[in-house]
């Protein structure tokens, strides 16, 4: 049986939770019509009944797939001991967590925190102070250099240099302290560093914008100035990190380079429970001191005990070379793959353009879940393909022959 052999079955169940959603749900989601019930590697299960190949991962969160049985595993054995203490004490997960995992990225330190968003107000708050105390920036004139089209999180100080009008629109005042550079143009980001500057806030691969590949030697560039000014480069690897790209760090794997900060998020608890952190070196991350930041669930023992057996994944080569050598079969198919303008990726990664006579992207993307494909539009043609890292070849191939058949009926 095909992906395109599965039975039409009744949509009664669908309609009751949709219409649940629409009644009691705030409406800051349009998603498709498929409400999911399970899920075990890159396949989920609807409320229906019906299979789908998952080509979305929780925008990477789930790169090691449903149900990964290492990560359920670890995250059942601490459920039956503790959960969660705060930081009003420690707990005997948080230190080998932050020991781990900077030992993983070759830093000295970690904050953790939960959400992606939290790890990138982090992240600018180090920053801030850090030029203040150890860059000598004259009190709030601190400025962080921004690319356009970034996708950093939806804060309101994050939306605030946010070139996204759906983003932005209705949110204002917004908040100070940011210069917008076009994204690839490192003479344009080497001239909007001034004194003030303290850091340059970057996605190595933009994702939401469509997954967009920096220029070759562009990571290299960004890496020389800020060396050259005095200035952190901190390194939004929430989307990019952790295997999308083959690599643990999109930065280092593109790149050849490492950056000040790395920001972390999603994949970091393995969809299991919402886990981030920035890590840095001691020199940076230890301008914080008691009091000045925090987070009530931020390190808990739940999410270490997760996180530290998603490092211990990433310990093991296996999965990012699987990820590399399927990620090429991925681009090399999409690539030769008629009804596309265009094809960006890396590893299992990418942002294809449908061609508009076919339809937008959105409804590109309800046609492939209909033939049992599920992923997600971005920005009218663009669809993003990010399956689980796990994802079988026959799998993968399963799915793009879904692809191709759409592009070829629409």
């Amino acid at each position: 049986m095909t992906l395109l052999d599965q039975p039409t079955v009744s949509l009664s169940a669908t309609a009751h939770h949709e219409r649940m959603l629409a009644e009691h749900s705030a409406h800051n989601y349009a998603p498709l019509p498929v409400v999911l019930s399970s899920g075990e590697g890159a396949w989920v299960t609807d409320v229906e009944g019906r299979r789908y190949l998952d080509f979305l991962a929780g925008y990477s969160a789930l790169n090691f797939g449903h149900g990964n049985p290492v990560l359920r595993a670890a995250a059942h054995a601490q459920l039956d001991r503790m959960t969660l203490t705060s930081r009003a004490f420690g707990n005997d997960q948080l230190g080998p967590f932050c020991t781990e995992l900077a030992a993983l990225l070759g830093k000295d330190m970690v904050l953790p925190m939960n959400t992606g968003a939290e790890a990138v107000e982090s992240g600018l708050k180090v920053a801030r102070k850090w030029g203040y105390e150890v860059k000598g920036v004259p009190a709030d004139r601190a400025r962080v250099v921004v690319a356009a089209g970034a996708f950093h999180g939806r804060t309101i100080s994050i939306v605030s240099f946010s070139t996204d009008p759906e983003a932005r629109g209705g949110f204002g005042p917004f908040t100070p302290g940011f210069d917008v550079v076009p994204y690839g143009d490192a003479e344009a980001l080497r001239a909007a560093i001034t004194p003030d500057t303290v850091a340059v806030l970057l996605e190595p691969v933009q994702g939401e914008a469509g997954v967009i590949v920096p220029p070759d030697g562009y990571l290299r560039a960004v890496r020389e100035i800020c060396s050259e000014t005095g200035v952190l480069w901190i390194s939004d690897e929430v989307q990019s990190g952790f295997g999308r790209t083959g690599y643990v760090l999109a930065t280092r794997g593109l790149g050849g380079v490492q950056a000040d900060v790395y920001l972390l998020g999603k994949a970091l608890g393995g969809g299991v429970v919402p886990v981030s952190a920035v890590v840095a070196n001691a020199d940076v991350l230890g301008v914080l001191k008691p009091g000045q930041h925090g987070s009530t669930f931020g390190g808990n023992p739940l999410a270490c005990a997760v996180g530290r057996a998603v490092i211990g994944i990433l310990r093991d080569d296996v999965v990012l070379a699987h990820a590399r050598a399927l990620g090429e079969v991925l681009q090399a198919r999409l690539r030769a793959m008629p009804g596309l303008t265009a094809v960006r990726g890396v590893g299992l990664w990418a942002g294809i353009d449908v061609d508009p006579a076919l339809g937008t992207g959105r409804e590109l993307g309800e046609r492939l879940a209909r033939a049992g494909v599920l992923t997600k539009d971005t920005h009218g043609p663009t669809l993003r393909l990010s399956p689980p890292l796990v994802v079988e070849e026959p799998d993968l191939h399963l799915a793009l022959d879904a692809l191709e058949g759409v592009l070829s009926r629409a």
